[in-house]
């Protein structure tokens, strides 16, 4: 294991070897070899860190996306202004100046992105200047008091309407539905709260967090940080080797949907695996609605996985990590995730013990899980699904990633997208300026869409229907070209 996963002295004389080390440089070529989760180097504002091992990361693995490469913009997005000295310990040398044009394919940068890279950074200087980093707390204040009303009201909807007519059936079923979006707004409010847009104080909205993760909606905090942390590192982006980390989770999908031509060397046979691939655009719905399901049982896997007998880990399921050697430690608040996730269950399974039979409450459980992994993955696929895909070593810069792999969903005038998204109608600027709050994505947009005009950068926006439309025309044609190319598999 290299230096990143040791804690580092802080004796006089580690002060004088980092000295020392200050006066190492390091080129472009030796950073690029280093690109395992046990083996990790990254660069950070032209100087190079030795982070192997660092599983401890409090953002979860995310950390060795940047692995061989360079993480200055990602950094940035990610953690707050005063984090950079706790990369100290880590320190190992500046990055060699004479290669500073080098990408990490080993392509030479142009002048070109050398001068968008320094305007997308004046740019996020510029927004942090005029504000629209700062939450404000009567909107949060007004978006966690409404979103517990949807619980509250679908609560209340069951009690009142309790009789056997179709009317208070129907009634029902709608209370259960609603439910559904309780959950489903609750991932939105998580979401802003864990990407540290609600609190300057991250401790505090870690706990928040727990409130509205795993006591509200039932997903595991730590699991969502790691896998959400990773996604927004490298979006659409396709792992290049088995022990690298530098693959995006959310695409990770085989075999039940493709969403490029690389994908589909994944595929290992079977006819139920055959029949889900060559009619994924008629699958994807049915897939959806199971989505929240899945999660669930994510969550519980991955909070529990230190807990459980080494017998019963799957890493699939768990806390594996590609090129990880030896155990992995516990989750942080390990038991307390778990405890709250057990709080979940305990207060929905008591609303749906209040309906007339045990047919019903299945019923409830059933719309209401359906209808969140619906409204969930809905919004999610609309993100991202059917925009380009790369594979890791050919990934553009860090904007264009972002950008190209992203879809904004486009106004309705009442403001129904807005609210439905939970802010995520913005995902292109969300995802560049992840910790910009919702309430100030608007006025980012008009700066974004500013931006990538004067760069000739191309911005896709669609529509609720039109960009589904997309995503199943993407998924219908990889399956005419599996079912084309692949006739004897």
């Amino acid at each position: 294991m290299g230096k990143g996963g040791e804690q580092r002295p802080t004796t006089m004389a580690q002060k004088e070897s980092t000295n020392e080390a200050e006066t190492k440089l390091i080129s472009w070529g030796d950073v690029t070899k280093h690109r395992t989760p046990h083996d990790a180097w990254m660069v950070v504002n032209n100087k190079v860190y030795d982070i192997s091992g660092w599983h401890e990361h409090p953002g979860g693995d995310v950390i060795f996306t940047a692995a061989g490469d360079d993480g200055t913009d990602t950094f940035t997005m990610f953690h707050a202004q005063g984090t950079m000295k706790e990369l100290n310990r880590f320190f190992i040398g500046d990055l060699d100046q004479a290669s500073k044009k080098q990408w990490s394919n080993e392509k030479p940068k142009s002048e070109e992105q050398l001068d968008f890279e320094k305007g997308y950074r004046n740019l996020r200087m510029q927004m942090r200047k005029m504000g629209l980093f700062d939450s404000s707390p009567l909107f949060y204040a007004y978006k966690m008091a409404s979103t517990l009303m949807l619980a509250i009201g679908s609560w209340l909807a069951i009690e009142a309407f309790n009789g056997p007519s179709m009317a208070h059936f129907a009634v029902r079923c709608a209370a259960a539905a609603t439910m559904g979006i309780f959950f489903q707004q609750c991932g939105w409010l998580c979401h802003e709260v864990l990407h540290h847009q609600v609190f300057k104080n991250r401790v505090t909205g870690k706990w928040v967090g727990y409130f509205w993760g795993n006591v509200a909606q039932g997903f595991s905090c730590s699991w969502w940080t790691n896998k959400h942390n990773t996604h927004h590192a490298v979006p659409n982006v396709h792992a290049t080797g088995e022990d690298e980390q530098n693959g995006d989770p959310d695409i990770e999908t085989m075999p039940f949907l493709a969403w490029s031509s690389e994908m589909l060397k994944q595929f290992d046979g079977g006819a139920v695996n055959r029949f889900m691939v060559s009619h994924q655009n008629i699958m994807y719905f049915p897939l959806l609605a199971l989505a929240r399901v899945v999660w669930l049982q994510q969550s519980i896997a991955y909070a529990a996985y230190g807990l459980l007998p080494e017998s019963l880990r799957d890493e699939t399921a768990g806390r594996g990590v590609k090129g990880a050697p030896g155990e992995l430690k516990p989750v942080s608040h390990e038991k307390f995730e778990l405890f709250c996730l057990a709080l979940h269950y305990v207060w929905y399974f008591a609303v749906a013990s209040r309906l007339p039979s045990w047919g019903e409450a299945a019923l409830f459980c059933l719309i209401s899980n359906v209808s969140c992994g619906l409204g969930l993955a809905i919004v999610f696929g609309l993100g991202h699904n059917g925009m380009a895909v790369y594979d890791a070593r050919n990934r553009p810069d860090y904007w264009k990633l972002q950008v190209t792999t992203t879809r904004n969903i486009s106004h309705d005038r009442f403001g129904f997208v807005h609210w439905f998204c939970g802010g995520l109608d913005y995902q292109v600027e969300h995802h560049l300026f992840p910790t910009v709050p919702r309430h100030h994505l608007k006025k980012v947009n008009e700066l974004t869409m500013a931006f990538c005009a004067s760069r000739g950068v191309h911005y896709h926006e669609a529509g609720l229907i039109a960009g589904t439309v997309e995503v199943l025309s993407c998924l219908k044609e990889i399956a005419t070209e599996f079912v084309t190319e692949f006739p004897a598999m």
